[in-house]
């Protein structure tokens, strides 16, 4: 048993020197080294610097491109699910196109049905007119008839008309159904009753008859010319 200890020492010693050797060349060639003359270095140290380098450029890639690579990836990931329904959508209205086209086109009829409803600048005389065959054919008597200031709006323009007729109840009652179903839009607002005092027997109405017409171009390009302004005016100054 003796023997065969002495004998393995003695063959781990040999390799423990040799590894020793190998490490304290492989240390030496590490020293004394010039930073300024890289290709008079030793293999070792060149062949460590390569790999240094190409560690730090991998590290530099990642940085500079992957990571920011996987930044945008993780935002275009968070606008998925809104794209997605935003998509569906826009694809149920491609379904739907045709309806949705009947749908316009019934729209526009109305609108231009509502529009022939409107007289136009010159047709007011003639509306004001039917407002007043309208009480005389009904037996009243018209005790005020006065246009107010006419109100512009953004398409169409209001033309308020005080009045005040005296007559019997049902005949008052007509007129304002007459008026309600004249060919142009013609609203009664702010109504009141009361007790002639002239006729006896006769009920005397106030009312706010409000007529509507529709704006020509000019009159819309004044309207559009004054939005402007205002818009202007209220911008923030910078």
């Amino acid at each position: 048993m003796a023997t065969v200890s002495s004998a393995s020492s003695a063959a781990t010693r040999p390799m423990n020197l040799e590894v020793g050797s190998l490490v304290s060349r492989a240390s030496e060639q590490f020293r004394g080294l010039n930073p300024q003359e890289p290709g008079q270095w030793p293999l070792l140290p060149k062949a460590a610097a390569w790999l240094g380098a190409g560690l730090l450029a991998l590290v530099l890639g990642w940085v500079l491109l992957v990571s920011g690579a996987v930044e945008q990836l993780d935002n275009e990931r968070a606008m998925e699910p809104g794209l997605k329904d935003d998509y569906r959508a826009k694809l149920g209205q491609a379904v739907n196109l045709s309806e949705l086209r009947k749908q316009k086109q019934q729209v526009q009829e109305y609108v231009t049905q509502l529009e022939r409803q409107l007289p136009g600048k010159a047709e007011m005389d003639a509306l004001l007119s039917d407002i007043n065959q309208a009480g005389i054919g009904r037996g009243l008597q018209f005790e005020l008839f006065r246009p107010g200031q006419v109100e512009v709006k953004d398409y169409y323009a209001v033309l308020p008309i005080t009045l005040r007729v005296t007559g019997r109840y049902h005949d008052v009652g007509a007129f304002t159904a007459d008026v309600a179903n004249l060919s142009r839009i013609v609203t009664l607002h702010n109504l009141a009753l009361v007790p002639s005092k002239d006729i006896s027997g006769s009920l005397a109405m106030d009312a706010v008859a409000r007529t509507y017409r529709y704006l020509d171009s000019a009159e819309l390009a004044e309207v559009r010319k004054a939005r402007e302004a205002e818009a202007k005016s209220k911008a923030p100054r910078k």
